[in-house]
């Protein structure tokens, strides 16, 4: 049960290292395009179609006809991976029950964006867990964990694909875990890696108005928050022009810097140095290295500084 590319790499472990995968669950096609009259199948079910494995794509996940073509598969086990809350009666029908693949060290980042989080709060370490699934979200009893470090220049693709990978290994060594216990293995209570709930950090779905850079804050949190959003969906800001007019500026990349080469004028926050561009922040400046203007291609700092006038009588908010 998986929708995204990150669902992908472990659905294609299962096939390769020779599991029956007897049927594929999926969100409906997706609509796309100018007036959205092309549906888009999802990267999961393209998969199973070109391998010949049955698909499910239900609206709703207690819709009897959806819940009686399940159980109709006869599964021993369901392996979920960043797909959406399942009700009981889903969860509780195989005789292994169902076990979810989830991009964080639980019960740190429960929720929908656990990698973008981990990146923008700083970690310096996340991870995959697999667990049981039980009546409420993230917080089933844990089978197996394994950490992935975050190197302070790393951003979400970065993470996103360690972790794709990562999950995909560990989803295999759960299956092996949980035959070899007749589907009874040893697990862990997540109350046993949380002092207290005020200690756990939540991973929200994000949204635009999430996305949008608060230049208030110290360089290293505007850094961290960049690239917690690159390359996707995009850290963005308000460039303002002398004349008032505001155009929506995604920030994918930036450099910590003590301070430009010379100092801005008073109040500003925007300063050009030949062919770099510096953003203050409330205790120093970040370089930034790749922006994209709306309606235009992402580009570096010096085909933006080239292409627009006056640059540092822009400001941003």
């Amino acid at each position: 049960m998986g929708t995204p590319e990150f669902a992908v790499e472990t659905l294609r472990a299962l096939v390769e290292n020779g599991y029956h995968v007897v049927a594929v669950v999926t969100q409906p096609d997706k609509p796309v395009g100018r007036h959205a009259s092309v549906l888009q199948p999802s990267p999961v079910k393209q998969y199973a179609v070109a391998h010949g494995i049955p698909v499910l794509q239900p609206e709703k996940m207690k819709d009897p006809h959806f819940v009686e073509a399940l159980r109709a598969f006869e599964a021993n086990l369901q392996v979920v991976v960043a797909f959406r809350m399942l009700p009981e009666v889903v969860w509780a029908m195989p005789q292994y029950g169902t076990f979810n693949v989830h991009a964080s060290l639980l019960p740190q980042y429960r929720g929908a964006a656990p990698i973008n989080w981990a990146v923008i709060n700083g970690e310096t370490r996340t991870g995959v867990t697999t667990f049981f699934l039980d009546h409420e979200i993230d917080t089933g009893r844990i089978i197996l964990q394994q950490p992935f470090d975050i190197p302070d220049t790393a951003d979400v693709e970065y993470v996103y694909d360690g972790l794709m990978h990562l999950g995909a290994s560990l989803c295999l060594r759960t299956l092996e875990v949980i035959i070899a216990a007749d589907g009874k293995p040893e697990t862990t209570p997540q109350s046993v890696h949380a002092a207290d709930a005020d200690s756990l950090r939540p991973a929200p779905k994000i949204f635009k108005e999430t996305c949008q850079i608060q230049w208030q804050l110290p360089a290293k949190q505007v850094y961290d928050f960049i690239r917690g959003l690159s390359p996707y969906p995009g850290a963005w800001t308000m460039l303002v022009a002398p004349d008032g007019k505001e155009t929506v500026l995604k920030i994918f990349s930036t450099t910590k810097c003590s301070s430009p080469s010379h100092h801005a004028h008073e109040g500003s926050s925007i300063v050009v140095d030949r062919k770099h561009l510096y953003i203050a922040c409330s205790d120093g400046w970040l370089q930034i290295n790749s922006l994209q203007l709306a309606g235009k291609k992402r580009m570096d700092a010096q085909a933006f500084i080239n292409g627009v006038k006056d640059l540092e009588n822009y400001s941003v908010k």
